[in-house]
């Protein structure tokens, strides 16, 4: 059987992971070892920046609940504008409901280092810096880091923020973390079941989408249902061939090539098939 004319489209499909919650930060504050304490997952864990090049997934539980939380490698100043790998990044977080700033509390400027990436999610758009948000004050397990934290604290409250100092290589903070993640994204409502809608297969088109032509000796009949049918049938089956007739009359072809003045031994083009016209013995 002859194939069908076929359809050529060229399409750019963007993956965006799906997640409750999405850890955003710099290299190396600690967002992969803060996936794997939150959840079961295990990501590649490394002292070195860009360890992840790719988002990690995790699922967190607690109690009948569970969150997905998405790992974004690390951003750097400019991400919102395609420095580094930032806008395949940045977009993972777009369908997050919670975003949270892991910070590495350890080094010289933590508030410099969230105001970078506050500037990023806001340049990106698409609504990021406007979406529930908490700030983890990771690495108190070093001297320096948990030091700190009552001063970090302190500023990030006058800004309206809420944190929380966690250890994700000692696990200290963690439980606490977990529990305000599942307290600031509440459970999904759940969906009502909608009846399964009837499903039908129709052919488009109609008698209009179907023109008749002389074509030199023989007869041109056009119209992409007539041809696809024209094509497909089983022309040694009585029944089949009594159908494509009977459409034929319905849509009024055989009106049309009368018109046009067909006889007894005319071809007729349908697609690529030549058919010779035969009276009916009736008429």
């Amino acid at each position: 059987m002859d194939g069908q004319p076929g359809e050529e489209r060229e399409l750019e499909l963007e993956l965006r992971l799906i997640a409750d919650v999405g850890l955003a930060g710099l290299p190396n504050a600690g967002k992969s070892s803060l996936l794997a304490a939150l959840t079961r997952a295990r990501p590649k864990i490394a002292d070195y920046p860009f360890t992840t090049l790719t988002p990690n997934l995790g699922v967190a539980r607690l109690d009948e609940r569970e969150l997905v939380i998405a790992d974004i490698p690390g951003l750097i100043e400019g991400a919102s504008h395609g420095a580094g790998l930032g806008e395949e990044f940045l977009r993972h977080i777009e369908r997050t409901r919670l975003v949270v700033h892991v910070v590495d509390a350890s080094l010289p400027d933590p508030l410099a280092d969230i105001a970078t990436i506050d500037a990023e999610l806001e340049a990106y758009g698409h609504g990021l810096r406007d979406r529930a948000e908490l700030v983890a004050l990771n690495k108190i397990d070093l001297a320096e880091a948990r030091d700190r934290v009552p001063e970090l604290v302190t500023a990030l409250e006058a800004q309206g923020r809420e944190s929380v100092a966690v250890s994700a290589a000692s696990g200290e903070g963690v439980d606490r973390l977990a529990k305000r993640l599942f307290a600031l994204v509440p459970p999904r409502p759940a969906a009502a079941e909608a009846d399964a809608p009837e499903r039908r297969i129709v052919f488009k088109g109609s008698a209009r989408d179907i023109s008749v032509t002389k074509e030199g000796a023989a007869y041109r009949v056009r119209g992409d249902r007539v041809e696809r049918l024209a094509t497909g049938i089983d022309w040694d089956s009585g029944e089949a061939s009594a159908y494509f007739h009977r459409l034929l009359q319905r849509n009024g072809v055989e009106r049309k090539l009368r018109d046009l003045g067909v006889k007894e031994g005319d071809t007729v083009k349908i697609g690529k098939l030549e058919l010779e016209w035969k009276e009916s013995a009736a008429r």
